[in-house]
């Protein structure tokens, strides 16, 4: 059965889970650089604005952030992309590169969760478990990539029997051409594809 877009993302039942909103990923000084430009040029400005509104309405926010230690051990060295990017931008607990972007709170009422390993939020991680100790049977997928953390949340989410919506313009990947398709041809499948100005309107 297709719920209404309101009645799916009802905030006694919907979590909104920012996904690496932060310094090391799409901060001014970035690991990679043309990513984090093109979460700038309209995804964080999105989220910027459905953060406020969901708190206003009663959902809960949930932020992944993902952390390496100095040594690198816990972390993953077996492909390619843990290699990417810029060296000298640090992701170590305490660091500028692994705190949440300073715009996007956190509020008190948000929590926080931090990963070392893997290539998504949920895979071996608290999210799963803290969202079902929340009541939350709806989850609304916000930030980067489009590339590989967005579609590896969304499958995860599926598997582990949520509803997922996925706000198209709150969400990054590069090129943007790639983000879209993967959107359209992949993710659409799986997600309630909507904009962040529905959701406004599903909030007030």
């Amino acid at each position: 059965m297709r719920l209404a877009l309101g009645d799916l993302v009802a905030p006694e039942h919907t979590a909104i889970v920012t996904q690496e909103c932060q310094g090391a990923v799409v901060g001014p000084n970035a690991g990679l650089a043309a990513l984090a430009d093109e979460a700038r040029r309209e995804a964080l400005p999105n989220i910027g604005r459905l953060l406020p509104a969901a708190r206003d309405a009663g959902v809960r926010v949930v932020h992944c952030l993902v952390q390496r230690r100095a040594d690198g051990f816990g972390s993953n060295h077996n492909a390619k992309l843990f290699a990417l990017g810029r060296s000298d931008v640090s992701i170590e607990p305490g660091s500028p590169g692994a705190g949440l972007l300073p715009e996007f709170g956190p509020e008190p009422s948000d929590i926080l969760l931090t990963r070392l390993h893997g290539l998504g939020p949920m895979g071996g991680t608290d999210l799963d478990a803290v969202l079902r100790n929340l009541g939350v049977t709806t989850i609304v997928a916000v930030g980067v990539s489009l590339n590989v953390a967005i579609p590896n949340l969304v499958m995860d989410a599926v598997n582990a029997a949520y509803r997922v919506v996925l706000p198209r313009d709150a969400v990054a990947g590069i090129p943007a051409e790639y983000g879209s398709a993967m959107i359209d041809n992949t993710l659409s499948l799986l997600a309630t594809v909507t904009t962040t100005d529905d959701l406004l309107r599903a909030w007030k």
